[in-house]
């Protein structure tokens, strides 16, 4: 298998290259996470002008038709300058979710409008109980007449101050944890009966707790069929999963790059640290750690991802083994540069701040470990069945 870029996707990625080098220095990214607004319009719109917006989206709606392998290149750009600006959240899984869902007046009104940067989108989908179970929903939608009303509590909906619009997914029907009954709306942020409380999360990007008391939503604004969305959900949070990951591998290379130049400057007892046998299999096994995940980046980049038990398989995989990585690579990080692993004026300590959010983000490493774990136990049981009726 070829895994080099063609052509096109080597110019997106200097494309992006290019701006992170330009646009992001320590400096400036430091300077925008402390304002009030936590990001930059005046960066959302150059990503605009650059195509960046549109990389996703198909063609026909001005999009560039990109590939998951065309997010993974932007995406793994961005995780390497820290960048704050919501582009998984709006772009990527919400712009999903409206591509994938969305009735032909819905996608064309909307995608063109996202690309453009003119609105943005988040999806509010997480309850305090529902932790990793995308199913798991309270939050309630009634019928009145030609509306919806809404009520219930979204917690950390990354990308939220940030929004124009929300997405919020509520239950039509079922009970509390069944996978039929779930419904998207389509909202304005500014509508009444939404109450937003925004706060920097610990990596300093920004979220919303989201209360929805008697939220009136018309039946237009329903996002794909009622009762039915679900398998959506679950797909697109999977393919949002791999632009973390690809997020994840961009700051792993960081990490080990800079602590592979701290221990070849910082000196004690007249030599370098780095010339410390220990501190070289450390090292190794740092970069080790760091081709492993991006290995298996590309492995579920290339995945059949139209399938279900596929998808499911190779970005859980992705999801367990990068999560490891990040642990082994952003403590040994942390514990290689001493004291100036900690300080807030060192970039150190904010790369594995935000590389310890993107591990349990959309799960942790157990939980992917058990879907994986679940899957390929399901299919042995489909195969053992499947030979055990043809004996007899």
């Amino acid at each position: 298998m070829d895994f080099n870029f063609t052509e096109e996707q080597t110019l997106l990625e200097n494309m992006v290259t290019s701006f992170v080098r330009d646009n992001y220095p320590w400096e400036v990214r430091e300077a925008i996470v402390k304002t009030e607004e936590g990001w930059k319009p005046e960066n959302w719109s150059q990503f605009a002008e650059l195509g960046l917006l549109g990389v996703p989206f198909a063609e026909e709606f001005g999009g560039l038709g990109g590939s998951v392998v065309d997010t993974m290149i932007v995406m793994e750009q961005f995780g390497k300058g820290l960048v704050v600006e919501p582009y998984m959240p709006s772009v990527v899984l919400a712009g999903g979710l409206i591509s994938s869902l969305g009735s032909k007046e819905q996608v064309e009104s909307i995608i063109p409008n996202i690309i453009s940067g003119d609105v943005r989108y988040a999806f509010a989908h997480s309850e305090p109980q529902s932790r990793f179970d995308l199913f798991d929903v309270k939050t309630s939608a009634a019928v009145s007449g030609d509306d919806f009303i809404l009520n219930g509590f979204k917690s950390v909906v990354f990308g939220g101050p940030i929004a124009t619009h929300l997405i919020i997914s509520a239950r039509t029907s079922g009970d509390q944890r069944d996978t039929n009954g779930i419904t998207l709306f389509l909202v304005d942020k500014k509508s009444e009966g939404l109450t937003l409380q925004n706060y920097p999360t610990i990596d300093e990007y920004r979220a919303s707790e989201v209360v929805i008391e008697n939220l009136k939503v018309s039946k237009d604004m329903v996002l794909g069929e009622v009762d039915n969305a679900y398998n959506a959900i679950d797909e697109n949070i999977d393919r949002s999963t791999i632009a973390v990951c690809a997020e994840a591998v961009g700051i792993l290379e960081v990490l080990k790059d800079a602590t592979i130049d701290y221990c070849k400057n910082r000196k004690q007892f007249g030599q370098a640290i780095g010339k410390n046998q220990s501190i070289q299999h450390r090292l190794v096994d740092m970069m080790i750690e760091y081709e492993q995940s991006k290995s298996i980046l590309y492995m579920a980049c290339t995945s059949n991802l139209s399938d279900p038990t596929s998808r499911k398989k190779a970005v859980s995989a992705a999801k367990a083994r990068i999560g490891k990585a990040i642990k082994y690579v952003g403590e040994n990080a942390i514990q290689l540069h001493g004291g100036m692993g900690m300080v807030d004026e060192y970039l150190v300590s904010h790369y594995f701040k935000r590389a310890t959010m993107l591990g349990v983000l959309f799960g942790n490493e157990d939980y992917h470990m058990k879907r994986f774990s679940d899957i390929t136990q399901a299919n042995v049981s489909k195969i053992t069945d499947s030979n055990t009726s043809h004996i007899t």
